[in-house]
């Protein structure tokens, strides 16, 4: 039976967690899309490592990298790029053709107000019976939550960005 899973919080390791299952799940065969909500047009290490993983694990960035925040008045053309992703996202949940659907960074594009909570709940419920959907990014939506069989919560304790430590290669990207 497949399960929503929620992947939330203000500390570091929620994609790296989504991409663990993935890897799992590719490991036994099974075929995963990985999608990528705000995350796009720039290099990253999980790009280089997926085409390693290719066919059964599809990542595809859908984002055009940072948006505009202002939930209640989002930029158009930030909404019409989450809108595009969500439609190739619903496809896939809803076709059966995967085991694990990951929506990376999608608690973003629900709480920054550039998609529909009601239509991603609505295609949740409706997944096929055997669809794991993970759904990562902070501020996950209370009722997202509530429906969900499984969410964990990142804490951050200590990072190094608190003493100037920019991003580094292999870790945080």
């Amino acid at each position: 039976m497949g399960s929503v899973i929620v992947l939330t919080g203000d500390g570091k390791g929620k994609t790296t967690s989504a991409l663990g299952m993935a890897m799992r799940a590719v490991g036994h065969g099974l075929k995963v899309a990985f999608l990528q909500f705000i995350k796009g047009g720039w290099k990253y290490g999980e790009l280089e490592a997926a085409k390693r993983l290719q066919p059964e694990l599809e990542l595809r960035p859908l984002g055009r990298g940072f948006v505009h925040i202002d939930p209640e008045n989002p930029n158009p053309e930030d909404v019409e790029v989450a809108q595009r992703a969500w439609e190739v996202a619903r496809e896939k949940i809803l076709s059966g053709e995967y085991f694990m659907v990951v929506l990376d960074e999608i608690n973003y594009a629900l709480s920054y107000g550039l998609l529909d909570l009601d239509e991603v709940i609505r295609t949740l419920k409706e997944r096929p019976p055997h669809v794991h959907v993970v759904l990562t990014g902070r501020d996950a939506h209370p009722q997202i939550i509530e429906m969900a069989d499984l969410v964990t919560e990142m804490k951050e304790v200590k990072h190094p960005f608190r003493e100037g430590v920019i991003s580094r290669k292999g870790i945080e990207y």
